[in-house]
């Protein structure tokens, strides 16, 4: 190779693997890595997420008006701070009486304009029966049963399905596993029934609230849309109140759920003395992908059955019994980039299959969703110590044309919940109370030195997490 014909490794992000065969045979492998996160921060994104909590009319008001309201206030009336005793010494009855009025009204505003609280009063996630589980061994020989797949992509999927994380604790419906694959509409309802069912009567169990006092519904999956919708199915199993706020979410993904979650937080806010169930689930009955297009078998191996229900409220007298309360939700979505929109895109492959084509862009994709939404929710969580570290890193960064650090489809959401009680370890209605001391992989505390957002640590199963334990203190950040 001459020199005109050299590439940059770094600048091209590729790494170069050697794989020696034999004595006679060496392949050299090149591939692409994952971008380099440490990109400059967008300053746009810092100003969004200062501006859920301190919008530019309330720093306004606060900085300029009050100060200059209470000025003049003073040079118009002569006040001085010795005559404030006098005023307070020489109330006679008519002005006290419009002083208390002036109090009272002042009072009801800010009852009626007050926050609303939402509170997740519990939760509760679906375990299939002991007859649907599938090892990793046994989906492989499930695979090579079905007589869909050619052997390289057999041995693809066996290779993703050792490396995706899974256990042998997981789960597939019965239209999937049978032989032949009974990959229909009856098998998908069937699933849809049985997660849905599971995870609602559990949930209803653990609560003691009866499913007519449930005014807001909502269910998520991305997949499956059948009519009548998922949420309509759920409607008519538990005979729920005509007048009920029902919604079914489709095709939004991984983000779903918490896109689910803000929708019923603003729901809440728009409707008090209400309760709200929000559903999350996938069906992978009528999408197990049956060709050989290595792309679309990524879901194959990554994707199994079962879903979570969960109790929301704004209800002042759920607090006590409440384990969380909703602190903030803040959402990010990338789709309007033509590379971000199709990295995870339904289609047919060249024989006529339908399948969810999973990019190679995906984790980039992700990645820079990721570090969007939490340089967005950064100044709503971080103490202030830490929010001025990190103004005063991005100035230095940009000034002297630095880097900065973050590193997470094309839809990014977070939520902040505060704990509200102590969780005891192996509470009841926990499913995996049995199966959860069986895993064994540990994600230990990040820190940082280089980053500055050191105090956001993230944390895998450490002991008191995966336990179920929480101290009542904290905050928690779901992020999707």
């Amino acid at each position: 190779m001459d020199h005109n014909s050299t590439v940059d490794m770094d600048k091209e992000r590729l790494t170069a693997e050697l794989d020696i065969k034999d004595a006679t045979s060496v392949v050299i492998k090149i591939r692409r890595k994952l971008p380099d996160f440490l990109q400059s921060v967008k300053l746009k994104y810092v100003k969004l997420g200062y501006g859920y909590s301190c919008n530019t009319a309330t720093l306004f008001t606060l900085l300029i008006l009050f100060p200059l309201f209470i000025a003049t206030l003073i040079q118009l009336t002569g006040l001085r701070l010795h005559t404030f005793a006098l005023i307070f010494t020489s109330f006679d009855t008519a002005t006290g009486l419009t002083a208390a009025l002036l109090l009272l009204f002042s009072s009801g505003v800010y009852y009626a304009k007050r926050p609303i609280p939402v509170y997740l009063v519990d939760f509760a996630c679906y375990k299939p029966e002991q007859d649907l589980k599938i090892a990793n061994d046994a989906f492989t020989k499930m695979s090579e049963e079905s007589g869909f797949f050619e052997q390289d992509t057999l041995h693809f999927q066996k290779r993703i399905a050792a490396r995706s994380g899974l256990g042998d604790e997981t789960y597939l419906p019965t239209g999937i596993t049978a032989r032949p694959p009974q990959l229909n509409m009856k098998e998908a309802r069937l699933e849809a029934e049985l997660v849905m069912f599971g995870a609602l009567d559990s949930l209803f169990s653990k609560t003691g609230v009866n499913p007519k006092e449930i005014s807001i519904l909502i269910v998520n999956c991305s997949l499956f849309n059948p009519t009548p919708s998922l949420s309509s199915m759920i409607v008519n199993h538990y005979k729920l109140r005509p007048d009920i706020m029902s919604f079914n979410l489709g095709g939004m993904g991984c983000s779903a759920g918490l896109i689910s979650i803000d929708l019923a937080q603003h729901l809440l806010k728009a409707n008090p003395n209400s309760y709200a169930v929000v559903l999350s689930m996938e069906n992978i009955t009528l999408n197990w992908y049956s060709g050989n297009e290595r792309s679309m078998l990524l879901c194959n191996c990554i994707f199994r059955m079962g879903g979570a229900a969960m109790l929301l409220s704004n209800k002042s007298r759920d607090r006590r019994r409440s384990k969380y309360e909703l602190v903030h939700t803040v959402r990010t979505h990338k789709g309007a980039d033509d590379k971000c929109y199709n990295c995870v895109y339904q289609r047919e492959d060249d024989e006529g299959i339908i399948g969810v084509s999973l990019a190679r862009e995906l984790m980039a994709v992700a990645g820079d969703a990721l570090k969007t939404n939490i340089t967005t929710l950064g100044p709503l969580v971080l103490p202030f110590s830490e929010q001025l570290m990190f103004f005063l890193t991005l100035v230095k960064r940009k000034v002297f044309k630095m880097k900065i650090a973050f590193g997470s489809g094309f839809k990014c959401n977070s939520a902040v919940w505060r704990a509200l009680k102590s969780v005891p370890a192996g509470c009841a209605g926990n499913p995996w109370a049995d199966s959860i001391d069986n895993v064994s992989h540990v994600v230990k505390l990040l820190d940082c030195p280089q980053c500055a957002l050191r105090g956001v640590a993230l944390t895998g199963l450490e002991e008191a997490p995966r336990r179920g334990t929480m101290d009542g203190k904290g905050k928690m950040v779901a992020m999707r």
